[in-house]
Formats: structure tokens, C-alpha cells, sequence
């Protein structure tokens, strides 16, 4: 059930199963008793739980002191008369005074603890940012883009459209979108602060104008429904341990009759030769370091079945090959060279891996980067593209 505040820009819901309770909008009161409706609920749903209360506060966008101390003086006081009572409050980073804020109750009563949200969601968060990829990703894009403005115009891409890119990452693909389609509105959203400060930078040097950059959790964005007549979302749901809950977002932010348009990879069918053997063996492999870091870089053709089951129609799909004929084949080298210092640097060594393995793990991606080089060789990355409607 959800209810809400006639007086106030806020709402709240109880999940019994769940035994959540989820705060969301702008909770700023004049004084306490604006907040009767709330606390009472708030008392009622604790009164009905057992073991642990869950507190979702990743959708609260403002809360001022009068709220806040109210709602820390109920946890306080349940603390004491249900001592057998765990309270779990949710954050979420893209909001950033609220973790900061109640981490002061976590600090004052051992049975409250505070945890983002997006630190369990993202699970290859810091291997993205912190792994060395913001530096190759233009290159990536480069490759990628010699395929895709065709393909774009294919799934529906014009001049003029209200579009959104959804975890833009370092923003060069909503430049080059920008410069070849202007779009009518651009909106350019990523969970990373440190690539949206690359975005910008890149854009302000390029002269790009037109770009509204937002920080936001693609899972639960901060922007309105049915506006956006084409929404974007690249390489990313294979990131995600619960790509489901992205498609639910993209839907909900796109028009009726508007489009989405995803691309994923299938890394196990990257390719190289000579030396194929090594190479496909290594990215087997990948596939299954991703699993373990609950990730899924083999989405790219599950894009169908998924586009359906988020309620979408009119489903286009098709793949493309990166490969090293596509320029110059140092630059598909370097995309490699980049994987391998990630996937077999940082991500092997945390999930365990011996240095035998790593030493063969290695190995393919080296090959892979002799296939490209050879004056005879042939080195493919393929990439699936998808694009569906939301129906009318």
C-alpha cells in the first residue's frame, strides 16, 4: 500500500513480506505533527515485524532536520522497546547526504545498521572505475560507432528526438550522438561522478553544446516518466546483477511508442587467428570470472527475451564485429591489452586465481592482440544490438 501526505511531496509504503518500509520524494516539514501520517504507519509496520525492519530511504530526495530527527528518535525508541529487533536502513550514494546522515544513528545503537544500495547493485562498480578502463573507453567507442550510426538510424534514430543515454559512463558516445542526430534534448546519465566529470570535460573541449549530465542510479532514476522518445543504454545491463530492474527503468522514462536501444556482448564469441585455440579458451574463461562477480558479459543475445518479458514490443535485433580491419589495428589492441590488465589483473587475483592460471589466462589475451597485429591475422569483438517499442 502506498500512501502519501496531501500536505507534503512525500509518499511511503509498507512491504509486509518484505518487511521494508520505503520513504520517497521531499520530506520537509514545518513542524512534527505534518508528520502524524507517517510516524503512525511507521509505528504500525514495525509493530507487525520480526527479526529485521527494513528502512528504504534511496528515493528520499530531501529531508530536512525536522523530519529527520523525528524519524531518528522513532529508531531510537524501538531500539530500546524491541531490543530483539535488527533495523537495516538502505541508501543510496547518488543522494549523498543520506548516508552520511543516518550512518550518525548506526554510530549511537549496535541493532541499526546503514548500507548503499548501490554498492551491492553495481558489483563491478570499482573495477570500472578503478581498473584503468576510463582510459581506453574512447577507443572502444571509436570502433563501436564506425558500426553503429548506421545501425542507430536502423532502430530509429533521427534529428529532433527527446532522447536519454543511460549510464553514459565517460559521455563520448552522447558527443558523437549529439553531433550527428541533434536530438532535441539530450540527457546523459551515469552512477559514476568521476566519469561524468570526464563527460564534461570532453564535451566542453569538443565545443559540444546541448548535453544535460546527471548523476542518478540508472535502477532508480531521478527523472520523469514518459518523456524521452529514444533511450540509449550501452554495454551496461551485462554489468548489472539485476538487469531486469534497468529495463524496468528505461520502460518507465520512455514515451508510449517510443524506443530503447541496447547493446550487450557475448565474450565468449570473441575470435582471433591465428592462435584461435589460446584465445578462445581465455575468454571462456572471462565468461565465467564475470559469473563469479555476479555479472553476465554473455547477455548480449538474452537482449530479446528480456526486452520482452519488461513488456516491450516491435523488437529489432541484430550483431555486429569489432574487428582489427575497422582502423587501425593497434587501436583493437589496446581495447585487449586493457581486459587483460583488468580481467586478469585485479579481478582474477580477487576471486583467487593461482598464478598458473593467471599466467594461461594471460596468454589468450596476448594472442588475441598477435591476431590483430599479424599483417594476415583477424581479430573480432562481436556486440548485439537491440532496440524495442513501448507500446501505446
Amino acid at each position: 500500500m502506498i500512501s502519501s501526505d496531501n500536505a507534503q511531496t512525500f509518499a511511503w509504503q509498507f512491504n509486509e513480506n518484505d518487511q521494508e518500509f520505503s520513504l520517497q520524494g521531499s520530506l520537509r516539514p514545518q513542524r512534527v505533527d505534518d508528520l502524524t501520517g507517517c510516524m503512525t504507519a511507521l509505528e504500525n509496520a514495525v509493530s507487525t515485524v520480526k527479526g529485521r525492519f527494513y528502512l528504504n530511504v534511496r528515493r528520499l530526495v530531501r529531508m530536512n532536520n525536522v523530519a529527520f530527527q523525528a524519524i531518528a528518535q522513532k529508531l531510537a525508541d524501538t531500539c530500546t522497546n524491541r531490543p530483539d529487533l535488527n533495523i537495516q536502513i538502505t541508501t543510496s550514494s547518488v543522494v549523498g547526504w543520506s548516508t552520511r546522515k543516518f550512518a550518525a544513528l548506526q554510530a549511537t545503537n549496535e541493532n541499526i545498521s546503514v548500507s548503499e544500495y548501490d554498492s551491492e547493485f553495481y558489483p563491478g562498480q570499482t573495477f570500472l572505475e578503478e581498473g584503468g578502463f576510463i582510459p581506453i573507453l574512447r577507443t572502444q567507442t571509436k570502433l563501436t560507432w564506425h558500426h553503429e550510426r548506421e545501425i542507430l538510424r536502423r532502430h530509429g534514430m533521427q534529428p529532433g528526438l527527446q532522447m536519454a543515454d543511460i549510464c553514459c559512463g565517460i559521455g563520448d558516445f552522447a558527443v558523437l550522438v549529439q553531433k550527428e542526430f541533434e536530438p532535441g534534448r539530450l540527457v546523459a546519465l551515469d552512477h559514476s561522478k568521476s566519469s561524468l566529470d570526464y563527460a564534461r570535460k570532453v564535451a566542453d573541449e569538443f565545443g559540444v553544446r546541448g548535453i544535460e549530465y546527471v548523476f542518478g542510479d540508472a535502477s532508480e532514476m531521478l527523472l520523469e516518466s514518459n518523456q524521452f522518445d529514444f533511450v540509449t543504454c550501452r554495454h551496461s545491463l551485462q554489468v548489472f546483477n539485476h538487469p531486469e530492474h534497468i529495463l524496468q527503468e528505461l520502460f518507465r522514462i520512455c514515451k508510449p511508442g517510443g524506443r530503447v536501444y541496447i547493446t550487450n556482448e557475448k565474450n565468449s564469441h570473441c575470435l582471433g587467428e591465428p592462435r584461435s585455440e589460446t584465445i578462445q579458451w581465455t575468454y571462456n574463461e572471462v565468461a565465467k570470472l564475470w559469473a563469479h562477480f555476479d555479472m553476465d558479459i554473455e547477455f548480449g543475445p538474452k537482449s530479446r527475451r528480456y526486452l520482452q518479458d519488461a513488456g516491450f514490443d516491435d523488437i529489432k535485433m541484430e550483431s555486429f564485429m569489432v574487428t582489427n580491419l575497422d582502423g587501425n589495428p593497434q587501436d583493437f589492441a589496446d581495447i585487449i591489452q586493457s581486459w587483460e590488465n583488468v580481467y586478469a589483473g585485479q579481478m582474477a587475483v580477487e576471486r583467487g586465481d593461482n598464478p598458473e592460471f593467471i599466467a594461461r589466462f594471460r596468454q589468450g589475451f596476448q594472442d588475441h592482440i598477435f591476431a590483430a597485429k599479424h599483417p594476415k591475422g583477424y581479430a573480432g569483438w562481436p556486440i548485439w544490438v537491440a532496440s524495442a517499442r513501448k507500446p501505446k
